[in-house]
């Protein structure tokens, strides 16, 4: 059995972690004054080559694919010739799946890549190095990742969700044999300004969680380099858990 104990020095563990990521946050924003420095620039922009254009194939691929199975599933349910087939696709893809996958492959690829970053650079001591020479880590190591992951992951987003859509459309069009084009003004007529501003706001908050998270514990290594792997593994499980928990408070808020 959990002891009581136990239960108690995790919540106060889950507590202090929360605590520190939203307080990094707030850091970072502090420092974004130093976006003017150029070697901050070229922080930034590698951050988001890494994050969010190299990514832009494998997100191709899956999200045609996401597309391609919410049609063949949702037409066994309801016919082919359903005019809830692409509806359903639309809203599937904006109001979740977009998202929340895409939230997803950003932890897997990057939320790991930037926490044994930072770990490493830790451990190694190069982040002391840059404070003996007067140069703050906040401004040119933290807030640049920061700002990079959250800008990739409202894109991606978005590009996952046109990619999804357009690979489910394009399977649609081949199976009923009808111009493409057709099917793209059934998805416009389904979409609102509410559900696209929801999956918005859900792709900011999932980019600056993931981002702050990553950093935070990637600062948080002492001087043993078997920190790193523990680490890693603790910025992934409470990303996805702060992703879970606001996809689900975003989305009982937009429907009351």
């Amino acid at each position: 059995m959990i002891s009581t104990q136990k239960i108690g020095e995790k919540t106060i563990g889950a507590w202090t972690h929360t605590v520190g990521v939203f307080g990094l946050l707030w850091i970072a924003a502090l420092h974004l004054r130093a976006l003017h420095i150029a070697p901050v620039r070229q922080v930034l922009y590698r951050q988001i080559y890494f994050s969010g254009i190299e990514a832009l194939s494998k997100v191709t691929l899956i999200a045609a694919l996401i597309g391609i199975v919410i049609i063949t599933q949702v037409s066994n349910f309801v016919g082919l010739h359903s005019p809830l087939v692409q509806r359903m696709l639309v809203w599937t893809t904006i109001r979740e799946m977009g998202p929340l996958i895409s939230a997803i492959f950003i932890i897997a690829r990057s939320s790991t890549a930037v926490t044994s970053e930072l770990a490493a650079m830790k451990v190694s001591g190069e982040i002391g190095a840059l404070r003996s020479m007067g140069i703050d880590p906040l401004g040119y190591l933290i807030m640049p990742r920061v700002l990079g992951v959250t800008v990739s992951v409202f894109f991606l987003t978005f590009y996952f969700q046109f990619a999804a859509i357009f690979g489910g459309l394009a399977l649609s069009s081949v199976l009923l044999d009808t111009p493409l084009i057709q099917h793209f003004k059934n998805v416009f007529e389904a979409l609102s300004f509410g559900e696209v501003g929801v999956s918005a706001v859900k792709a900011l908050i999932f980019g600056l969680l993931i981002s702050a998270t990553s950093c935070y514990h990637g600062q948080r290594v002492q001087h043993s380099i078997t920190e790193i792997p523990q680490t890693t593994t603790a910025a992934v499980m409470q990303s996805l858990f702060f992703i879970f928990i606001f996809d689900g408070l975003i989305t009982v808020v937009s429907f009351l």
